[in-house]
């Protein structure tokens, strides 16, 4: 399964030359024009197109034998299909889902428990950018092999999506997660206003995908992590959950975060309380993967980069003896030369860090935590590993 990784240099830059037989991020129209996520038409020939979830693939479609049924260019004999019937709401869905399953939404916009008012003027735009953000989300936890289940199919376990606004009471709602519900204060959706907040809550980062991959993995804790086998491991690595909540986010706004937080924590926000350690944690390893994986996918070369970093050991691992450590090192290692020419190539046209965080050897650890943990969980998180 490694052997992949097994063959590349000591240079960190190897894992980004491009393989052919790796799954891309750009698909191919029947027409030949590439196509991206979030295309739902061609701009070439006009072929409608749809996102299969299950195949993380984007295919050029043709109708089928029955009414609004479509059939994939990529694929003929995967079966039929139908558009997601947000595809002609301001979300502008383009996923599918197959034709005889009896629903009208695909899986990402099952999620969707409440949607903004749409009769206030903003939110049909602000709607469309936090349903870009969600659906790479769910595309990402997909093709990881996490189990995605809409609260309306189980309630207990199950996932959904709150995206409102300021109540009857003139009350802002509070962006978190509450037993499988993500709540999203829908004026993130504005550019301005994110902004605004995070220089008041001195962050480095703040995006739409950000917050979901970071509300997600408060789910994701509780249904892999609590009560498993995993528990003790996880107090070892982020701290004891069972601390009180409420004094720690009290302690964090009043003194903010201990002086030596870089050595442990990948944000300073992490510090506030394991559960936010875990948090932070997880959403880096998705950013990481997703980064990584795209910039394979568009073929990028780190080759005649000249960064001297010294990479991680397998020593850095939370299990050094784990048999995939050398592949999971070299995409920790590639991550960083990536996100470091990234950050140069920020800095050269006057923005900031494209990744304005630095990952000390505890956070390798947890990352790896994290990875083992997905793998154990979905079956395929080394299979992206092994495709990068």
């Amino acid at each position: 399964m490694y052997r992949f990784f097994e063959q590349l240099s000591s240079r960190i830059a190897a894992p980004f030359m491009a393989e052919s037989s790796r799954n891309s991020k750009v698909w191919q129209c029947h027409c030949g024009q590439s196509l991206f996520f979030r295309n739902s038409q061609c701009l070439a020939c006009s072929a409608m197109l749809g996102y299969q979830p299950e195949h993380s693939r984007l295919s050029s479609l043709q109708p089928g034998p029955y009414v609004e049924t479509w059939q994939l260019d990529a694929d003929p004999e995967a079966g039929l299909f139908r558009r997601c019937a947000n595809l002609d709401t301001p979300a502008a869905c383009n996923w599918l889902l197959p034709a005889d399953n009896g629903q009208t939404l695909c899986v990402a916009c099952s999620l969707n428990r409440t949607i903004p008012d749409l009769s206030t003027p903003e939110n049909p735009e602000r709607w469309r950018k936090v349903e870009i953000a969600k659906r790479r989300l769910v595309a990402q936890l997909i093709s990881l092999g996490l189990q995605v289940i809409p609260k309306s199919v189980d309630e207990d376990s199950g996932l959904a999506f709150d995206f409102v606004g300021i109540d009857l009471e003139g009350k802002a709602p509070t962006t978190g997660h509450a037993n499988g519900l993500i709540t999203l204060d829908i004026k993130e959706a504005d550019d301005a206003h994110r902004e605004k907040v995070r220089v008041q809550m001195r962050e480095p980062y703040r995006t739409l995908l950000g917050h979901f991959r970071h509300e997600v993995g408060h789910y994701y804790w509780d249904r892999l992590i609590a009560n498993s086998h995993w528990l003790e491991s996880f107090r070892r690595l982020f701290g004891d959950e069972r601390a009180s909540y409420a004094e720690a986010l009290e302690q964090h706004y009043q003194n903010g975060p201990r002086p030596d937080w870089q050595q442990t924590c990948v944000s300073a926000y992490a510090t506030m309380h394991p559960w936010e350690d875990w948090a932070e944690t997880w959403a880096h390893y998705l950013h990481m993967m997703d980064a990584v994986d795209t910039a394979l996918g568009f073929g990028m070369s780190a080759r005649e980069m000249d960064l001297d970093y010294q990479p991680f050991p397998l020593s850095t691992l939370y299990d050094p003896e784990h048999p995939g450590g050398a592949a999971f090192l070299s995409f920790v290692n590639a991550w960083i030369e990536l996100a470091s020419m990234l950050n140069e190539l920020s800095r050269s046209m006057g923005q900031p860090d494209f990744y304005p965080f630095v990952l000390p050897p505890a956070v390798i650890a947890k990352l790896h935590f994290i990875h083992l943990l997905i793998q154990q969980e979905g079956g395929k998180a080394d299979e992206v590993l092994q495709a990068q």
